[in-house]
């Protein structure tokens, strides 16, 4: 008798899921049904700011499976139709035909949430002028597109310095805006430590990126035409012809929520190893809509990254269709770039590892992405941080140029085996000068940090 997967979200994880369950089981044994609110499936949102910035030529090389295409692989996706409310009891899923505007309830044998997340909107006076703009969606860059086209003036605010905030800010620089970036942080990008955030700023400023840090905006100021003129902060005003709004995401979980089901401390789902919901036998979440557990820390965490939510998808599918599957978790592994710079963190910042009580030792390094006398050779700084008592590597931060970002693989290779920074020495890496000195910066780091554990007794 064939079963009935209702999806609720067709991007990664929902359609991920979804693909994987049908390659494992055929239409006649598994009836999938799918429900996305937007115009598109199956996109690269993380490709926005480099579609904005003319790197990516074009809106559709970021669409990864277009809906004809999961169509034609006996996948029903509904598009334009948003899920508004989850029956759990009667196990079904009220939707919303945003076109048409009718409502039809749907019956699930198993049901997948990947809702994703929704995009911080801080509640200022000005916020939903026009000329101002989020880029969590791929409508959202063609609403930002259309407003640059529009927009007879030069003066771009970026609010907000985490990774959207630099890639936009890059993407804006690169179509010839003034750009001024604002954020309330000791520091940009504070998801590294504000001694490695001021590398950052100092290169941002070196581009021509005006940076105000702890500037906390109250209002967004509009003209007679209604249309954005400029971001006001406690202490000035910006002038602005377009703003864009960096300021993170939470997830969107309303409906589970709404639903009765387990969230967690930063509002995600609580799934098992599976990606099941916990305490739902036949409900599972994937993507930016849950909490993953953090393997350096032990404690759960919100990490939205399209990586996971692909992950995430593949397990709820191998599952859903018969294998068996799981997502132990995450050590926090993110790479950006603002221009040439390239910025990279994994595992805890000394912040986190305070947090959770641990006691431990930091140490900077300087070095170069290549042989010192190889042609090219750029700067690199990492940071690494080790367990005072253990030398368990406990994080690193890496700031460079070219060849600097991706270095931090080892390091996130080194977090999930659990490996001492003592251990980390003895690594095998490849060496030739047009690569590596021949001590990668990273193994320079981590002999310095067994030193410093040595020492710490």
């Amino acid at each position: 008798m064939s079963e009935r997967l209702v999806v609720i979200g067709g991007d990664a994880a929902g359609m991920s899921a979804a693909s994987q369950a049908r390659r494992l089981r055929s239409a006649g044994e598994l009836e999938i049904v799918a429900f996305e609110r937007g115009h598109f499936s199956s996109y690269s949102a993380c490709g926005i700011p480099y579609w904005v910035g003319g790197d990516v030529a074009a809106r559709g090389e970021l669409i990864a499976r277009s809906p004809e295409e999961h169509r034609a692989r006996d996948i029903d996706l509904r598009m334009r139709t948003e899920v508004t409310a989850i029956d759990v009891p009667g196990r079904r899923v009220l939707s919303r035909d945003l076109d048409a505007g009718t409502e039809a309830w749907t019956d699930f044998d198993k049901l997948v949430i990947a809702t994703g997340a929704r995009p911080l909107r801080p509640p200022l006076p000005g916020i939903d002028a026009p000329g101002v703009h989020g880029v969590q969606t791929l409508d959202d860059g063609q609403a930002l597109l259309d407003s640059l086209e529009r927009t007879p003036g030069r003066r771009a605010v970026v609010v907000g310095a985490g990774y959207i905030g630099v890639e936009m800010a890059e993407a804006l620089l690169a179509r010839g805006y003034d750009v001024t970036v604002l954020t309330r942080g000791e520091q940009p990008m504070a998801t590294l430590d504000p001694d490695m955030g001021r590398l950052v700023h100092r290169a941002m400023d070196g581009l021509g990126i005006t940076t105000v840090v702890s500037a906390e905006v109250t209002k967004i100021l509009t003209g007679a035409d209604g249309r954005v003129r400029a971001v006001a902060t406690a202490a000035d005003e910006y002038p602005a012809d377009v703003v864009v709004l960096g300021t993170g995401v939470v997830p969107e979980t309303s409906l589970a929520r709404a639903a009765g089901l387990p969230l967690g401390a930063h509002g995600g789902l609580l799934t098992d190893l599976a990606m099941r919901v916990r305490g739902h036998e036949d409900i599972w979440a994937g993507g930016d809509c849950v909490e993953v557990l953090d393997l350096v820390s032990g404690r759960e965490r919100h990490v939205p990254l399209g990586t996971h939510a692909n992950k995430h998808g593949q397990v709820i599918g191998a599952n859903i269709g018969g294998d068996y599957a799981t997502f132990p978790g995450v050590v926090g592994t993110a790479v950006s770039k603002v221009c040439d710079l390239e910025i990279a963190r994994t595992g805890l910042r000394e912040k986190d590892a305070r947090e959770v009580g641990l006691r431990f030792v930091t140490v900077t390094v300087e070095s170069t992405s290549r042989a010192g006398y190889y042609p090219g050779a750029a700067p690199m700084t990492v940071k690494m941080l080790a367990e005072r008592r253990t030398g368990r590597l406990l994080g690193v931060q890496i700031v460079g140029r070219e060849g600097a970002a991706k270095r931090v693989d080892i390091a996130a290779v080194a977090l999930t085996a659990g490996m001492t920074v003592e251990a980390m020495t003895a690594l095998d890496l490849g060496y030739a000068p047009p690569f590596s000195p021949v001590w990668d910066p990273v193994l320079i780091a981590a002999r310095k940090a067994t030193a410093a554990v040595r020492a710490a007794g």
